[in-house]
């Protein structure tokens, strides 16, 4: 089984992810993206290959990260350590400083016993399948062992937050001011980011879940768990609130009634403000094939493209290069607005989000309601042969049936798992109870047919 997953690698912290393998993945990764004609050419002019290295507050993130700069060191590189700071404001940095790579100790929104090691190369960019599979290799082979003044040093990295919060304010269109934000920050690594780069840009500022303690992070707050934030933005009568996860990769936004507002909606917002001010390239939006129904008619009625991909913000980011594409990104909140970051931000997300609000002076309701919604219900058919999925006849005709019955009120999608024997159907129509009802139906005929008992 390969060692790097869709985002890295990640496992349990001190049991599939111990200090050993974060030393010998960190070793390997210098012997992988420390050598090669860039960094000859650096080495040449009397430079020396730095790295920048992060975390997110879980506790498990001091052993890894020590292990990870240990390797590195180890190696002959420079390692700037910049301490507890989200996922985006690492790739930035990488490519601020210009850095020849960079390492992120976290695991997103998984629970705090979990961790992950998360390489990216130079610019801040994440690494290519191809890549991931040389550094796995790389640990089985001779590793760089340098001495004497050759030895990479360790530095605190001191301005990291400091940078990071300048892009941030320099990448705003409008100001804040007048708006009041509730800012959830999943006990993660904005908690201290996020408050002040939004009472920076002028916002009132109410903030929930920003006390990690190393493990309490994502525990019943952040983007997995809305309903405190929700909650909050009443009581308090907030124009909005803002929903990080662990990292601080993901965005997801509450309206001042409470009610959840979606990756799908965010990009809609986002898509028509930046076609209006000309910043969408070729008027097209980068979305995955789980994007709402609804996504798709808004777009069309604005003038907008909407170009798809395979789940996943890895997919994403690879639509967006192909087409030098400038907004992209998932349901879950994954946003990427690529003419400031390599990846999901999002803090960089929700200021945009929040700017749109104060510059348009209107309700995050009513910018919301540039798309509508349509009920999406997804149900897992386990147990079935997933490689059948786009060959067999029965339930190719029954996918044709569905959608001719559908036709432009609603939307079929099947997909094989990419990790369980299982497959996913997903429906989207008008009203919840025909969504139900044609996924129950689709469900049962791959059951019968795909079954493996």
């Amino acid at each position: 089984m390969p060692l790097f997953g869709t985002d890295g690698v990640r496992g349990l912290a001190n049991g599939t992810l111990t200090a050993e393998l974060a030393l010998s993945l960190a070793q390997a990764t210098a012997v992988v993206l420390g050598q090669g004609r860039i960094a000859d050419a650096r080495r040449a002019a009397g430079k020396r290959i730095t790295a920048v290295v992060a975390r997110d507050p879980r506790v498990s993130g001091h052993f890894l990260s020590a292990a990870v700069e240990a390797g590195l060191a180890s190696s002959g590189v420079d390692v700037l350590d910049a301490g507890t700071l989200p996922t985006p404001a690492a790739a930035f940095l990488i490519a601020d400083i210009d850095a020849d790579f960079g390492v992120m100790i976290s695991a997103s929104h998984n629970p705090a016993p979990d961790n992950g090691i998360k390489i990216f190369a130079r610019g801040g960019k994440k690494l290519p399948d191809a890549v991931e599979a040389r550094i796995e290799q790389a640990m089985s082979g001779p590793k760089l062992m340098p001495t004497g003044a050759d030895v990479g040093r360790v530095q605190r990295f001191a301005d990291a937050e400091d940078r990071y919060v300048m892009h941030l304010l320099s990448s705003l269109p409008h100001r804040l001011d007048g708006v009041h934000v509730v800012l959830d920050c999943a006990n993660g690594a904005a908690s201290g980011a996020s408050p002040e780069v939004f009472r920076a840009a002028g916002a009132k500022v109410t903030v929930i879940g920003a006390e990690p303690d190393g493990i309490n992070i994502n525990d019943g707050v952040g983007s997995t768990h809305m309903q405190k934030l929700s909650a909050e933005v009443v009581r308090v009568g907030a124009d909005l609130g803002i929903a990080h996860d662990g990292d601080a990769d993901r965005c997801l936004a509450v309206d001042a009634a409470g009610r959840v507002v979606g990756g799908d909606e965010i990009m809609a917002i986002l898509a028509v403000a930046m076609k209006e001010r000309g910043r969408l390239h070729e008027d097209t939006l980068v979305a995955t094939v789980m994007s709402n129904l609804g996504l798709h008619l808004a777009m069309r009625k604005h003038g907008i493209n909407v170009r798809q991909t395979a789940v996943g913000d890895r997919y994403v980011l690879e639509g967006m290069n192909a087409g030098n594409f400038s907004l992209g990104g998932e349901q879950s909140g994954h946003v990427i607005m690529s003419e400031f970051a390599t990846t999901g931000d999002g803090l960089l997300t929700g200021l945009h989000l929040a700017a749109e609000v104060a510059r348009q002076d209107k309700s995050l309701a009513e910018l919301a309601s540039v798309m509508t919604v349509y009920p999406q219900v997804l149900v897992n058919v386990p147990d079935v042969d997933r490689d059948s999925v786009d060959t067999n006849e029965a339930v190719k005709a029954e996918v044709r049936a569905v959608a001719d019955e559908l036709g432009d009120t609603g939307r079929v999608l099947l997909r094989a798992s990419g990790t369980e024997p299982l497959v996913r159907v997903m429906v989207e129509a008008p009203d919840a109870t025909s969504a139900q009802h044609y996924a129950d139906r689709l469900a049962e005929v791959v059951k019968k047919e795909l079954s493996c008992n």
